[in-house]
């Protein structure tokens, strides 16, 4: 009997994972971490395995409910490498002290290793707290690949996506915090949303990632620009005319179809449907497209989920481009691609201002209904930032939508990443995300959204696989139909010039799209727009 226990005791020793120390920056002391394999591990298109470093028994508030190893199970199913990393509820382990750890860690993963664990993706992993899940890859909209044409040869559409971070089992619904990626994805160069290279690792970003610390959720999409940065070629333009910005509508269409999905997406994960909206340097820019209250119908009439509001009721922008019309004010030179690229993709600022104001963001503001913003920027950075942020800020004070305004916490282009900052801003996001009533704008958003008429069509199963659509156009257009399964991912997408008058459209989707049984959400855009459920048998 004795040598039967023995036998067990040496086969689960042989069987459990090591335990090794790391430095922790947040608590001053060694922390234990332990790695631990999928058993069915997922890659980065590199090779390199899809990890997760897990923050556990912390001191701040622990809102999933499921216990610590349901969740790590769950991570390990799903084909994430789980680095386990133990605070042991250190009364530090708490924001914004463990801002400092998951500002090492990226820097750690970037690097390729964490704690032993070697050969980590430098642009597929995470960092979670205890409690939180990830879902990944969450479809948000369908590019356009003749906006910015690059790179050559791209001709079908792909489908832009957003990682959530969402607390599992939650005891209450939380609100989110959503950012625009920094780094470009582009066809042939997917999912470089977190590439850490040039994104929360290169900048020691981590207020996104920190949020649940404080009880939110946090989300990273796609920057709207599915483009490699410097490149971009509008049709009959030259070649890397689009270098260095973005353009509308296509970018204000992203940024609002992106809200309206994590919205939508969100009351399923115990979401609250409050969200905030954070962004630095180009990703500020996009952030921006988002806080104004004003309704403009092109800007509203593409994407996933129309009808669902795509108001944000809190921000914070940092060093960005607000306002494209400032861009040759005096004293503020410092990129002289946009002086020269913005005028050659939209013609002279003298004798096309309404062009030039519809790509900013003060276009889209009217009123205080306005988001509140938290601005920040350093003086030192490039003087053309200071201006756009010192405009925006004044269009603000002058029709009275809340801000407030952080300067000088380091130096040169970056982000705030000390505690007294990161607690402010935290703050200021905590104040607007966590009321209970909903603000005004996405009240007006409804109001003006019920003045468009509804586009009359029917849709029809013919056939297994096959459906048939029925409807009417008013004036020749181009239609697009794209089909989403409730995941989110666009699994077919159809382009037709039709002209005016009636119309029956069949979509063999077994055929072209290769979809099984299931239900799925068509969508047809056109002027108007509509979309349903359909079942494939």
């Amino acid at each position: 009997m004795k040598r039967y226990f023995l036998i067990v005791g040496l086969m689960l020793s042989l069987f459990s994972l090591p335990l090794s120390a790391w430095q922790s920056v947040a608590v001053g002391v060694d922390v234990e971490t332990r790695v631990r394999e999928s058993a069915h591990p997922k890659k980065d298109a590199g090779g390199r395995y899809m990890t997760v470093v897990y923050l556990e028994n912390l001191s701040c508030e622990k809102i999933g409910q499921n216990t610590l190893e349901e969740d790590v199970q769950w991570l390990l199913d799903e084909g994430y490498r789980v680095v386990e990393v133990d605070y042991a509820h250190h009364e530090k382990a708490k924001s914004p002290y463990l801002n400092a750890d998951i500002v090492a860690i990226n820097d750690a993963l970037n690097k390729g290793s964490f704690a032993g664990a070697s050969s980590c993706s430098d642009h597929r992993s995470y960092v979670l707290f205890e409690g939180y899940r990830i879902a990944r890859d969450v479809s948000y909209y369908l590019d356009d690949p003749t906006v910015y044409n690059w790179p050559g040869g791209y001709q079908q559409g792909d489908s832009l996506y957003m990682d959530i971070a969402y607390p599992a089992n939650p005891s209450k619904a939380v609100p989110t915090i959503i950012s625009f990626s920094y780094s470009n994805s582009w066809h042939g160069n997917e999912h470089k949303r977190l590439f850490l290279g040039y994104t929360l690792a290169m900048f020691d970003d981590s207020f996104l990632q920190g949020a649940p610390a404080v009880g939110m959720a946090w989300a990273m999409a796609d920057h709207p620009k599915y483009c490699d940065w410097g490149n971009g070629k509008p049709q009959g333009g030259a070649n890397k005319d689009f270098g260095s910005f973005e353009t509308n509508p296509d970018a204000v269409r992203k940024v609002k179809s992106a809200i309206r999905t994590l919205r939508f997406k969100g009351e399923a994960l115990g979401l609250s449907g409050n969200i905030g909206i954070y962004g630095f340097s180009r990703g500020s820019t996009a952030a921006s497209l988002a806080i104004g209250n004003k309704y403009v119908e092109d800007f509203e009439n593409a994407g996933l989920y129309q009808g669902i509001s795509s108001a944000v009721q809190v921000a914070a922008l940092g060093p960005g481009v607000f306002d494209y019309t400032l861009i040759y004010d005096a004293g503020t030179a410092g990129d002289e691609a946009l002086e020269k690229r913005c005028a050659n993709v939209w013609g002279a600022l003298s004798s096309n201002r309404e062009k030039w104001e519809s790509q900013g963001a003060p276009y889209l503001i009217s009123d205080k209904t306005t988001a509140p913003v938290f601005f920040f920027y350093n003086s030192s950075d490039e003087q053309y930032y200071k201006h756009q942020v010192l405009s925006l800020k004044a269009l603000l004070d002058k029709i009275g939508v809340e801000n407030e305004m952080l300067v000088d916490y380091s130096s040169g282009h970056a982000v705030p990443n000390d505690a007294a900052s990161l607690e402010a801003m935290y703050d200021f996001f905590l104040k607007h995300l966590q009321a209970d009533d909903k603000p005004s704008s996405l009240k007006k958003l409804w109001k003006n959204k019920a003045k468009k008429r509804p586009f009359d069509w029917q849709v029809m199963a013919v056939a297994p696989s096959e459906i048939a659509c029925s409807f009417s156009l008013s004036k020749p257009e181009k239609v697009q139909f794209s089909v989403y399964d409730l995941a989110g991912r666009c699994c077919f997408s159809k382009v037709m010039s039709l002209q005016a008058g009636d119309h029956v459209q069949h979509l063999p989707l077994g055929q072209e799209a290769m979809l099984g049984a299931g239900v799925f959400v068509l969508m047809q855009t056109s002027s108007e727009t509509a979309s349903c459920f359909v079942e494939l048998r």
